[in-house]
């Protein structure tokens, strides 16, 4: 009896088969572990970026600077906050001037910074921006917004005044007087988890 060595063409068949399914089946639990990665790290820098955020805003309204009644008429100090919406969802609107840090430049400053935080939609998908100049030296040099919070769903600013929340404010004469006891910042990302940070101004005093 001859004896057979080698492989049928059907055992080598059989074998290629396996050999592309478990090839398949090694593909996709790798990219299925890569996009889970890529998922996660997502979700952790946009929870950095969220907190980040919110830590300056807190920190920048702590800062808060308006002057004391009939200090200086003259002051471009203001604290306002504008109730708005988009798509039926808040999209407040907050402007400011606090006593920002020393500049690092040899350019005028006031040692004031005039900030505003506003939603911005395009295409369906809103995003918190920030906006800052000087009050006093930059008002010739244009400012630009930039992204601090991408793709939020809602952005709502509230305003303590000693008895009630209010969704808006404005120190300007016949409206509001000075700075709000408290402020109420809730921020709802696009995965539906909210984040609230609650500062108190108190900067309150003659204008420089």
């Amino acid at each position: 009896m001859l004896n057979s060595k080698g492989f049928t063409l059907i055992e080598l068949l059989v074998a290629l088969a396996l050999m592309v399914i478990l090839t398949g089946a090694l593909y996709g639990t790798y990219f299925s572990v890569t996009a889970a990665r890529e998922r996660g790290g997502a979700r952790i820098e946009a929870r950095r970026e969220l907190s980040s955020t919110l830590g300056r805003l807190h920190n920048e309204i702590a800062s808060a600077y308006f002057p004391a009644m009939g200090a200086n008429t003259a002051s471009k100090a203001i604290f306002k906050v504008e109730d708005r919406d988009v798509f039926g969802k808040p999209a407040s609107l907050i402007a400011f001037t606090f006593f920002a840090p020393p500049r690092v430049d040899t350019a005028p400053g006031s040692g004031l910074t005039l900030v505003s935080y506003f939603v911005r939609e395009k295409d369906g998908v809103l995003t918190l921006v920030r906006e800052s100049r000087d009050p006093y030296f930059d008002t010739t040099v244009k400012s630009y917004p930039y992204p601090v919070i991408d793709q939020v769903e809602s952005f709502l600013v509230e305003c303590y005044d000693g008895g009630k929340w209010v969704k808006t404010w404005d120190s300007a004469p016949g409206f509001n007087p000075g700075i709000p006891n408290a402020v109420r910042i809730t921020v709802t990302t696009k995965g539906g988890g909210t984040f609230t940070t609650i500062a108190s101004p108190g900067m309150k005093r003659g204008a420089p």
